[in-house]
């Protein structure tokens, strides 16, 4: 399990550490200001010789605030002059006002001989801009996990300069500007080459729209207790390819059709075939043993044409929205699953039908797209169910249901997520970039997998078949969600490998299912390698 944390719950593993373990702040900051300065070191050499400087004397520049990302910043400082780098140090506002033990390692940086330069007048930052031109790499030591809403003016100063010049920056924790538990960018923000996270990633590193500033994610433990952190009530995670191929269900090799689930999929009406097709195919292609799909009439001739494999009922059949939902209520009895939504329209027969199944359906509903809007409004009524729930909206689809726009959702999606799963008790799968999941019991998770092209008509269909799908199959709520969702982000992931981002239709999505699931079960390695993050583990002899 690979744990997110938010500012708060850093700030009680750092409280710990020194109470539990004697592991005092000083210790952990000398260790993230030298992780800091390992990572800028091999930045800056880089940029040297991309520049065909060759072997030459690197140049850092270090802005750093009055807190303890400042404090990571004057240790950095130390140990990049040691490894024989040419610093600058630039502290934003009075030097003299630095407490705690940020001021203990600015004390240190004075006497080994490296100047700060406060940035109090124009003159220190024309200084301070003429030495960023020279450099090989800045270190962003300017704002921590803790900071709230808009950077200062002098901050965002800071900020736009690193941004003006092109110097990679490597980011100390978190690029300045950005929310540590929300992503959210209220400001001005500095666009890292690199981030050095420090003991745990934070949340906001891997959510949307922070994570397009954070570059080359480094996690370096700093000499955490892990005890401390396998024992912490952290409720956030980054899906793992070790946590899908744990969860996925065996598949034995005297198996039939029937061991792998039954699964009704709900979905279609004029014009609107294609979701259907693509939410009962994305299913098969997940292993669902057997696909129903009810559909209208004229959605049935074309299903049925085109995809022998699945078994078609025309709900048009019956004329009266009751009888309609009657039907399927009587064919999600013979299943393990029902997915409903996808291209239904909101009409009254659709309606009529998600009603039937939230009110009356005794096995596991997955309910997407048209299924999710039809209840706009009504969180409390999906609380009400007698059958687990999955919910896999897009953030338009969630902010109808909840009353709230999308813009709103994705300013903070992992806390919508959560609220949204509180007030229905259903397990949400929130669609998008880094699609998040989430459960009732606060429960959370990010997905790392999936891009940009992938924004395009029917994907999320397919993503409601591969949820329908693992839940017939026995998985739970939540594990088919996470599992869905990280699958369904590498299938589109293979496609772009082969095909590019451009022009990736929710076809090549579904053609590369089975190659994802057998990614998960065969290639942990090489999806690892896929991860948006990497570890610094640095041990001495290596």
């Amino acid at each position: 399990m690979l744990r997110l944390a938010t500012p708060d719950e850093m700030r009680q593993m750092d409280r710990a550490a020194a109470e539990r373990y004697g592991v005092s702040g000083l210790v952990l900051m000398e260790n993230a200001g030298a992780a800091v300065a390992r990572a800028a070191f091999r930045v800056a050499v880089g940029a040297g010789r991309c520049r065909g400087l060759g072997a030459h004397e690197p140049r850092v520049c270090i802005f750093a605030g009055r807190g303890n990302n400042g404090g990571d910043g004057f240790v950095a400082a130390r140990h990049l002059a040691g490894s024989g780098a040419r610093v600058g140090v630039y502290v934003l506002g009075d030097p003299s006002r630095v407490a705690g033990d940020a001021r203990v390692n600015l004390d240190a940086m004075l006497k080994s001989g490296i100047r700060a330069v406060s940035l109090s007048d124009e003159a220190a930052w024309t200084l301070a801009r003429a030495d960023l031109a020279k450099a090989d790499a800045a270190i962003d030591a300017i704002l921590g996990t803790g900071a709230r809403g808009a950077p200062s003016p002098e901050a965002a100063r800071a900020i736009s300069l690193m941004n003006e010049l092109p110097v990679p920056v490597v980011a100390v924790d978190i690029p300045s500007g950005v929310d540590a538990g929300t992503g959210a960018m209220p400001g001005a923000c500095v666009v890292a080459h690199t981030t050095v996270t420090l003991a745990l990633a934070k949340t906001g590193l891997l959510t949307y729209p922070g994570a397009a500033c954070v570059g080359r994610l480094i996690i370096d433990g700093i000499g955490m207790p892990a005890a401390l952190v396998e024992s912490s009530a952290i409720q956030t995670s980054l899906i793992t390819p070790d946590d899908v191929r744990a969860a996925l269900p065996a598949r034995w090799p005297d198996a039939h059709k029937g061991d792998f689930g039954r699964l009704l999929i709900v979905a279609g009406s004029a014009g609107m075939s294609g979701a259907a097709s693509l939410a009962a195919m994305g299913a098969l292609r997940s292993g669902a043993g057997l696909v129903h799909l009810s559909v209208p009439a004229e959605v049935a001739v074309e299903v049925s044409a085109r995809h022998a494999e699945v078994m078609v009922h025309d709900r048009a059949a019956e004329r009266a929205p009751e009888a309609a939902a009657s039907a399927v209520l009587e064919m999600a009895a013979q299943c393990q699953a029902v997915v409903a939504g996808p291209g239904m329209s909101c009409s009254e027969d659709a309606s009529a039908i998600v009603e039937a199944l939230i009110a009356n359906c005794r096995v596991p509903l997955v309910l997407d797209a048209d299924a999710v809007n039809v209840m706009a409004g009504r969180p409390e009524a999906l609380g009400r169910a007698l059958a687990e729930v999955v919910l896999t909206p897009h953030p338009g689809e969630l902010g109808r249901l909840l009353g709230v726009g999308a813009d709103e959702i994705n300013r903070d999606r992992l806390g919508w997520a959560r609220r949204a799963s509180e007030e229905t008790g259903a397990t949400v799968v929130l669609k998008g970039a880094r699609t998040v999941v989430a459960d009732a019991r606060g429960q959370a998770y990010v997905n790392p997998t999936g891009n940009p092209g992938m924004a395009t008509a029917g994907v999320g269909d397919v993503l409601a078949g591969v949820a329908g799908s693992l839940r017939a199959q026995g998985l739970g709520g939540l594990a088919a969600g996470r599992c869905a969702a990280y699958i369904h982000g590498l299938a589109g992931d293979l496609a772009a490998r082969e095909r590019g981002i451009d022009g990736i239709i929710a076809g090549d999505v579904l053609e590369h299912l089975p190659e994802a699931f057998r990614s998960v079960r065969e290639q942990a390695a090489m999806l690892w390698g896929m991860m948006p993050l990497e570890f610094s583990y640095e041990l001495e002899g290596r």
